[in-house]
């Protein structure tokens, strides 16, 4: 897995705004190379001494004032024209159908792939070498989207969508964050973003896409009676079932998935039992309230979850 750093860029998005930082750091390099050995000259050469006659003044020296002017002027120029370009290559216009759809919410992230339909939450794929148009959405306050090594940072508005590409060089997971203060749990709002082979991207995809198993035993057919009988299914979806909410993220393949709560546990079978039987103890705010199961609900709907592979 990828650290979250702007200094290893892996798209041509990122690489653009990584060098033209390089660029901009040459050139303040220099001028506060040239402004600090002015300094350092002015202060030998004309350093008071007794005696000394009083200097001489440049006021009013045209040639001494259009140099002093003209120089920033075309430092700030080339600066204004690189950026262009950066932007140019960083933020192309929006396709006319994006390729994905990310909406935040308080605190998860979730993506829509709009030409197969598969919905996902806090883990999104991408197929290797291949430019994304997504649109980014908000259902409750400003968030703001961020995968340090691949795009910049791009504020999610609601009911304004906001557009950004996004595409990975290099196979891998990297990691992406809410990168504006949006409530309690706004550190974490994390996703995995997974760029693998356009083969491997495809075939995760028709998994999503395949409806939620039934369970072939009695404990997770518990579960499963369990979890329509209670107010989860007021929230959340899992295609199969009688569970259609979008309110909270689809639990359809919960089991696949490698992180819960948007990064703040791994996806272990004994991290999802600490999170059913409280939610708010493994992540404070959150809007999944605490239902007070038995041990042996939560091992029922443990069991159901573990089949939505």
């Amino acid at each position: 897995m990828s650290s979250l750093t702007s200094l290893d860029p892996q798209s041509p998005q990122a690489r653009a705004i990584y060098d033209l930082n390089n660029v901009a750091w040459v050139i303040f390099g220099l001028i506060f190379a040239a402004v600090t050995g002015a300094i350092i000259y002015s202060l030998r050469k004309y350093r008071w001494r007794e005696g000394d006659a009083e200097p001489r003044q440049l006021a009013g020296n045209k040639k001494v004032e259009i140099i002093w002017t003209a120089v920033p002027f075309l430092i700030v120029l080339v600066l204004f024209i690189l950026t262009a370009r950066t932007m140019s290559i960083a933020d192309p216009p929006a396709a006319p159908e994006p390729d994905l759809i990310v909406v935040g919410h308080q605190w998860w992230w979730e993506a829509r792939y709009p030409k197969t339909g598969a919905i996902v939450a806090n883990e999104i794929h991408l197929p290797v070498g291949r430019p994304f148009s997504v649109r980014l959405e908000a259902t409750d306050v400003l968030h703001e989207f961020w995968v340090a090594e691949l795009a910049r940072k791009m504020t999610t508005v609601p009911g304004h969508p906001n557009h950004i590409w996004l595409q990975a060089d290099k196979t891998g997971t990297y990691n992406g964050i809410c990168s504006e203060f949006c409530g309690t749990q706004h550190a974490w709002m994390r996703f995995l973003l997974v760029a693998e082979a356009p083969e491997q991207f495809e075939a995760w995809q028709q998994t999503q896409l395949r409806p939620a198993p039934a369970p072939t035993d009695d404990l997770a057919a518990h579960g499963l009676a369990l979890f329509q009988a209670s107010s989860c299914i007021n929230c959340h979806a899992i295609n199969g079932t009688a569970a259609t909410a979008r309110v909270a993220p689809d639990l359809t393949h919960i089991a696949s998935r490698r992180q819960l709560g948007a990064g703040i546990v791994e996806n272990t079978p004994e991290n999802l039992r600490r999170w059913l039987k409280d939610p708010q103890v493994v992540k404070p705010g959150v809007k999944m309230p605490n239902y007070n199961f038995t041990d042996e609900q939560l091992a029922q709907l443990g069991a159901y979850f573990k089949t939505l592979q």
